[in-house]
Formats: structure tokens, sequence, C-alpha cells
């Protein structure tokens, strides 16, 4: 091993041993050898994670294709990024591979993450947070419904439809929706004008001659 490949494995043993201890317990990280059949583990740090130690051919699946038999020497020099492994135990893991090539080494920084416990503590976040529906919509919705049957209420008993009703009829609907504090809601008087097929002025001019009636 020469100097320049002393130092790569020096420099890749400090970063797998320092991302391990700065992301945790559930953070694995180890070293394979690329250039030999398997791919053995030549250091690894919180192995508890895929079950491997060092001498270990196995992948992140625990599959072990050299304990098998397999001593091809396949290698794998595109990096692969934040990518999902699921465990043949269930685990769930984002898996990062670095390769680094030299003349004579080929070295791959393995990091896999466990977020099982967090995928579990997410679903139950996202229930926490979830919502049917945006709270004034809610109450807008309901304030129609009531301002809804209250003017059918009304319309009941003026037992007249709206096209054959007359002047009279209708501020004498309007008087009964008064009493019945409809114009309390709101846009109210958007709605009981579209209803009774006038401008919101007409609406307003006869709830002032009730009024007036009243005095």
């Amino acid at each position: 091993m020469d100097k320049t490949q002393k130092q790569v494995l020096d420099f890749l043993m400090r970063t797998a041993e320092g991302i391990s201890q700065m992301f945790g317990h559930s953070c694995e990280t180890l070293i394979h050898d690329m250039s030999r059949p398997g791919h053995p583990v030549i250091a690894i740090f919180n192995g508890h994670v895929s079950g491997r130690q060092e001498g270990s051919t196995a992948d992140i699946f625990g599959d072990d294709s050299a304990a098998q038999g397999d001593t091809g020497h396949f290698k794998l020099e595109k990096d692969i990024i934040n990518s999902l492994a699921v465990t043949k135990n269930g685990r769930y893991i984002k898996s990062t591979t670095l390769n680094f090539i030299g003349e004579n080494y080929h070295y791959a920084l393995g990091i896999n993450f466990d977020y099982t416990f967090l995928s579990s503590a997410m679903s139950t976040l996202e229930g926490l947070v979830s919502i049917d529906n945006d709270l004034n919509h809610a109450i807008s919705d309901s304030s129609n419904a009531q301002l809804e049957e209250i003017f059918k209420d009304c319309l009941s008993i003026i037992g007249k439809p709206v096209e054959s009703m007359k002047k009279n009829d209708r501020v004498q609907l309007i008087a009964l929706l008064m009493q019945r504090n409809a114009f309390s809601f709101q846009k109210s008087i958007t709605y009981v004008a579209e209803q009774l097929q006038v401008s919101r002025y007409t609406i307003y001019k006869y709830c002032h001659e009730v009024e007036a009636n009243l005095k």
C-alpha cells in the first residue's frame, strides 16, 4: 500500500467515524474494499444497523453472494445518493455510497441511516396535523346552510314562488327574515337579493320600509 492509498484510507476511516458519531446510533458508516472479491467491509461503525462487521461481504439488504460461492469482481463505480433500501427484517434505510478510485485501489464509503422509527413517528405527526377543512370555510358553510334554511321557512309562510311574488309579498318576506335575524349572517343581503332576483339596493330599501313601519 503506497503513501497516497494510506492517506485516502485514513481519511475515509476518519470521515466514516465522524459521520457515525455526528448522526448517532441509527447511522451506520462503513468502508468496502471494492478491489477484492465480495467487496469485504474493512471498517464499520454502528454495524448493528445492518448486522455486519469487519470482513463481512453481505450487502445492506442482507444478501451475501460471496458466502454463496460467487467470487465475481463486479464493481459499482457510480455513486448512489440518498436511496431507499428495505432490509429483509423490514428496516427502512436511507443509503448513500461514494466511490474513491485510484490506480491501485477502489474503496467505497457507505452511509446507511435507519429511519424506521422516524417513519412511524412521521405517520403519527401527519395524523396529528391533518385537517378536514379550513375553519373559516367551515364556519361560512355552516352559516350559509342556516341562512338557506331560514329563507326557505319564511318563503313557505308567504306561500308563493318567487316568480309570482309582488312587492308587498317581498316586503313581507323581508320582515319575516328580519324577525329571524337572517341579516345577521355574512353576505345575507347578497344571498336574499339573488334568491328574489332583485338588486342589493332593493333589499336595503325593503329593510328600511319594514323598519319604518315598525316605528
